[in-house]
């Protein structure tokens, strides 16, 4: 063979052989990402609200949804509602125990587990949403909240607000603070506690049963959050009477709480696509109430016939007095809760300095020129 012949001969080979190797490792590679997605780590989510329930149980979707997009499908989330894989008030101890490795709802349904837990989803007469936001993620309220689920093999994380809530659902006029002695009434957390002292009772009851609960008589008034996702549970059929202003949930946080053992177990992009996502639905859910209870609260009186109600200024400042005494109280009765409510009130009162030259004075001003 020429000498030429035998290079050109030599080349085609070579190249050959190069693109046989580039084809391998193609190959190689599509298996190695058929591989990944294969072994896709898959967790469960479990939630206290009924399944797609709008604005709660929706926001329970949407975090699954992120977290699962935002990791390119290596960590995928399963939401299961109230009931389907544990009842509502069985979250805690499902992600505490690895039952699920997420879960979604409110911190002051475990008081009974953890009494310091109630200041990180509302305390009446609290901060708002736009002010516990800024305690949590910048106040310290954070490093706390974690001081209080370490026993319990959680990892705390604000993953919504629902904003200033309802005064409630009543089926009987509120014109003094009389009104509320003998009043059964569903109120979870430090507001139940408050209404039992103003001489009511407080009863803790899952939002599913809540409008029998309503309607049968089982109870006389329910708060739930607001006018979008009251109007969904049908609560205008079951009470005459919605009341405003909200006292005992200022700015609720929602929770999502992680087993500890599996986030820990994630690689160290995961975990940060998980805490991403969280804060990312903390502000999208404030985002979609505060535009649809406007929507709902319009429909609700103009077409169902709502009697919207405000709480007489002087029931307000006697739950305002009743509220100052319940949340100290319950700030004495460990050193972790007293460190958590010198924290809270601390930066409530800092917040207030400010809030009153800014938002409180902006809105009022606009509100009092307003056509």
């Amino acid at each position: 063979m020429k000498r030429r012949e035998f290079v050109t001969a030599l080349g085609v080979g070579a190249a050959g052989a190069v693109l046989a190797g580039c084809t391998g490792s193609e190959s190689g590679s599509e298996k190695q990402q058929t591989s990944t997605k294969q072994e896709a780590i898959k967790w469960k989510m479990v939630t206290t609200w009924p399944k797609n329930f709008p604005g709660l149980g929706t926001a329970a979707n949407s975090l699954a949804e992120k977290i699962t997009k935002m990791s390119g499908g290596r960590l995928e989330v399963k939401v299961y509602g109230a009931g389907e894989l544990v009842p509502a008030f069985g979250v805690f101890d499902a992600v505490s125990s690895g039952t699920a490795q997420i879960g979604h709802g409110a911190s002051y349904y475990w008081k009974g587990k953890a009494p310091a837990a109630q200041f990180f989803a509302a305390v009446p007469f609290g901060l708002n949403a736009q002010e516990i936001a800024s305690w949590i993620y910048y106040g310290g309220g954070l490093e706390l909240w974690k001081e209080v689920y370490e026993p319990f093999n959680l990892i705390p994380t604000a993953v919504g607000n629902t904003g200033v809530q309802m005064a409630g659902w009543f089926n009987k006029e509120i014109n003094s603070l009389n009104d509320l002695k003998g009043l059964k009434m569903r109120i979870p957390g430090l507001g139940g506690e408050v209404i039992n002292r103003a001489g009511g009772t407080a009863v803790s009851l899952p939002g599913s049963e809540l409008f029998t609960s309503l309607q049968t008589g089982a109870i006389d008034a329910t708060e739930w959050v607001g006018p979008y996702n009251d109007k969904a549970f049908g609560l205008y059929k079951a009470a005459k009477y919605y009341y405003y202003p909200g006292w005992h949930e200022p700015g609720t946080v929602l929770e999502g709480m992680l087993n500890k053992q599996a986030f820990e177990a994630l690689p160290a992009d995961l975990q940060e696509v998980v805490m991403v996502a969280t804060r990312a639905a903390n502000q999208d859910m404030m985002d979609e109430l505060t535009y649809r209870n406007a929507l709902a609260l319009k429909e609700l009186v103009n077409d169902h016939g709502t009697e919207l109600r405000e709480l007489p200024s002087d029931v307000y400042q006697e739950l305002r007095t009743i509220s100052d005494e319940v949340v100290f109280e319950e700030a004495k009765k460990d050193e972790l809760s007293r460190r958590i409510y010198d924290s809270f009130m601390n930066f409530r009162s800092l917040s207030e300095d400010y809030q009153k030259i800014s938002e409180y004075a902006y809105l009022h001003g606009r509100m009092m020129t307003s056509k």
